[in-house]
């Protein structure tokens, strides 16, 4: 076997590639060559992704010209079918073994069960790494995440953009191979105006310092976006400022450029009368400028921008930017004014006149549940009715609005800046923005009792309507973000200590769904008519029985990657699956009750008397599974025969009133570490005492002895769920 290694570059140089998704496309290739490599049997060093607008590649250090050697062992077919009854092969024999590589009288035999085979046992070299490489950076390609792929011209390859050259070395040489119907060389291409012509490349190793110096492109992402973040930095230096730099921006931007000139620019000053995300929104999400604020962070009427190309005359570059910039400002001046020429209230009745969901009606209806529920919830954590129903009569107005219109990422935000100005109350108008957080995983939550009652409700009420319709959310398809949603519930009420009765608020928010879909239903044309799809879709709609038990199962599952994911703290003891499983079979009503129970499972599983009543907790779900019968509600005294049971029944008796106490209070950890006293006398119990005795009536006591004795512990969680 050759023990030559050499290193090995395959690129992929395309049109522009989306920015958002080029980050993800080079760690994916990365990855996807890398675990080839591995099942192939290559070895190799390092493995380096490189990601520009224009390209992808990959890196690899000291891969092995070939496989090691293959130890071979194959069972061909039976000899009875292999050879004929006067010992002539078969075509079957035969073929097995060309198929080996060898003569059929030098296979061996094996004996297996009840018969014997044909066996061949052998070493076969290993396969050339150039005749493995097209293959294995093809297969990466082809399990690229790429939503929608694309064909171009006149071929059939299919990819997120078109390819117009690939480069592929393996030490010094071309391997030899068509990818995307392009052939492979050693030519890349530098910047689209720097360096135009194509470039030679003499080996792998060559290819990152060949990019920057001959071909003005930074090739590495992460090399970029560091050279970015410091220019962008001192630019803002510069102007006595600091520039805000979001990691999304910055990669974004990464992703757009090949060789970075950040250059400063600037807007007048009459538009820093706009809401500060007014302008943020403009620069970043619709220009890609990095905003520029002050050390007591105002913001200063300059932006960043961050050219790809290096100009002779970055003047005309500068007055580029500030031209385009210009009336994006301007139109978002416009609609401020405009938007505040009528209060937010006034676009309250035309919230009618627009969907939420075919099925559920309006967002006017929308409003009018979620303005009940949200009254409820707030007198439930001790706010106040009056502000959460405003505050609900308002949150969608901003919808109506010319900025939002213009900018759907400001809805919410603008909602407050509007109803600040109309003179409402400032807890009301916080909770038109807090109502939507939170966004994401690790966004901050509302701060003001109005905004906490108005995000849950709002949360509740799209979660009831579209689980009434049967849109729970399947595989990665989510489109109104009840995952999302679930998550928030969940992290408002447990991060904030709200004492929510979760079970009735979403009883509560499932009957006005309903409602509205019976009313929806009965105002749809009749059937012989020509209904509008959405009066047929309300006609259509029949929620099932248990949708509440379903929407809190789901609620539960987003409550378990909560913890199982990520609300592991310094100081406190990691949930397992199993905890969460034994919590969640108490069925709390409060993400709240929920958290304590399992502080306390945690705290108990600590104490010596843990392992072994958690052992009897799993035998008796047994025992009574197995019974399979319904125990009587009270145990006979007179039918206690044994000491052991005597002992447990006592034992239980004593302490029955102080764990129900305990439990009542959700000290929860007070009742666990009072039921672990009956360790002794449980452990008694089953050493001595025979619970399926022959007597019936003797068994059946026993049988409610111990359902009484699980009920004890289940009051807090089900201890037969956990491991051991």
């Amino acid at each position: 076997m050759s023990s030559a290694h050499h290193d090995f570059l395959a690129e992929i140089g395309t049109e522009e590639l989306p920015p958002k998704a080029l980050r993800t496309l080079s760690e994916a290739f990365v990855t996807g060559v890398r675990t080839a490599l591995g099942k192939a049997g290559l070895a190799h060093g390092e493995v380096t992704g490189f990601a520009t607008p224009r390209r992808l590649a990959v890196l690899v250090k000291r891969l092995a010209a070939e496989q090691p050697p293959q130890n071979l062992k194959r069972r061909g077919p039976p000899l009875s079918a292999a050879f004929d009854a006067a010992g002539v092969p078969t075509r079957a024999a035969l073929a097995f073994a060309e198929s080996c590589g060898v003569p059929l009288d030098t296979l061996g035999r094996v004996a297996e069960g009840k018969g014997t085979f044909l066996y061949f046992e052998g070493t076969r070299a290993g396969a050339r790494a150039a005749d493995l490489l097209p293959g294995i950076v093809q297969g990466a390609l082809d399990a690229l995440p790429i939503p929608r792929r694309m064909h171009w011209g006149e071929g059939q390859a299919l990819f997120v953009r078109p390819v117009h050259w690939v480069v592929m070395l393996y030490g010094r040489d071309v391997v030899p191979a068509t990818l995307l119907e392009t052939a492979a060389g050693r030519h890349t291409h530098g910047h689209r105006f720097h360096a135009p012509r194509p470039l030679a490349l003499a080996s792998p190793g060559a290819y990152e310092r060949t990019l920057l110096e001959r071909g003005h492109v930074v090739a590495d992402f992460a090399v970029r976006r560091e050279r970015i973040r410091a220019g962008v930095t001192a630019v803002a230096a510069s102007l006595n400022g600091r520039a805000l730099m979001s990691d999304a921006l910055l990669d974004e931007v990464t992703a757009l450029v090949e060789w970075p000139v950040p250059l400063a620019g600037g807007f007048e000053e009459r538009f820093l009368k706009l809401p500060r995300e007014v302008l943020i929104s403009t620069l970043e999400d619709h220009q890609r400028y990095f905003p520029v604020e002050s050390d007591a962070g105002t913001l200063l009427p300059a932006f960043i921008t961050v050219s790809n190309i290096e100009s002779r005359d970055p003047a005309k570059v500068r007055a580029g930017n500030e031209r385009v910039v210009r009336p994006r400002l301007a139109d978002a001046a416009f609609f401020w004014e405009q938007d505040r020429k009528q209060p937010l209230a006034v676009r309250l009745a035309s919230l009618d006149a627009v969907t939420f969901q075919a099925q559920l009606g309006s967002l006017g209806d929308k409003t009018r549940r979620v303005r009940r529920l949200a009254g409820d919830i707030a007198v439930a954590i001790g706010g106040s009715r009056e502000n959460a129903q405003r505050a609900a009569d308002l949150c969608k107005c901003d919808l109506l609005t010319a900025m939002v219109g213009e900018f759907p990422e400001l809805q919410g935000v603008m909602g407050t800046y509007y109803a600040q100005a109309d003179g409402e109350g400032q807890e009301v108008a916080l909770a038109i923005r807090e109502h939507y957080l939170p966004r994401g995983a690790g966004d901050a939550l509302p701060t003001t009792r109005t905004g906490l009652a108005l995000a849950i409700a709002d949360k509740l009420d799209t979660l009831a309507g579209i689980f009434a319709i049967g849109g729970r959310p399947s595989g990665t398809k989510d489109p109104f973000g009840l995952r999302r949603a679930a998550l928030g519930v969940q992290r408002i009420l447990i991060e904030k200590g709200l004492d929510l009765d979760l079970k009735a608020h979403i009883g509560q928010a499932l009957a006005a769904v309903r409602a509205d879909i019976e009313r929806l239903r009965a105002a749809a044309p009749s059937a012989d008519t020509a209904a509008p799809a959405a009066g047929k879709a309300a006609a259509a709609a029949a929620p099932a029985p248990d949708t509440a038990t379903e929407i809190y199962d789901f609620l539960m599952e987003r409550l378990r990657a909560y913890y199982l994911d990520g609300a592991q703290t310094p100081g406190r003891a990691p949930v397992s699956t199993e905890m969460f499983d034994a919590v969640l079979a108490a069925r709390p009503a409060s993400p709240l009750d929920f958290d304590a129970r399992l502080k306390a499972l945690s705290t108990f599983l600590e104490l010596p008397e843990a392992a072994s009543l958690t052992a009897a907790n799993k035998r008796i779900a047994n025992i009574l599974r197995k019974a399979n019968a319904a125990p009587a509600r009270e145990v006979d005294v007179e039918q206690l025969r044994e000491q052991a049971e005597v002992r447990l029944f006592d034992s239980m008796r004593a302490l029955r009133d102080s764990v129900a106490a305990a439990t009542a209070q959700r000290q929860y950890a007070g009742a666990l570490g009072t039921l672990a006293q009956l360790r002794p006398v449980v452990d008694a119990f089953f050493d001595q005492v025979m619970v399926m005795d022959e007597n019936p009536q003797l068994r059946a006591n026993r049988l409610t002895l111990l359902a009484q004795l699980q009920g004890f512990f289940s009051g807090v969680a089900d201890l037969s769920r956990l491991p051991g």
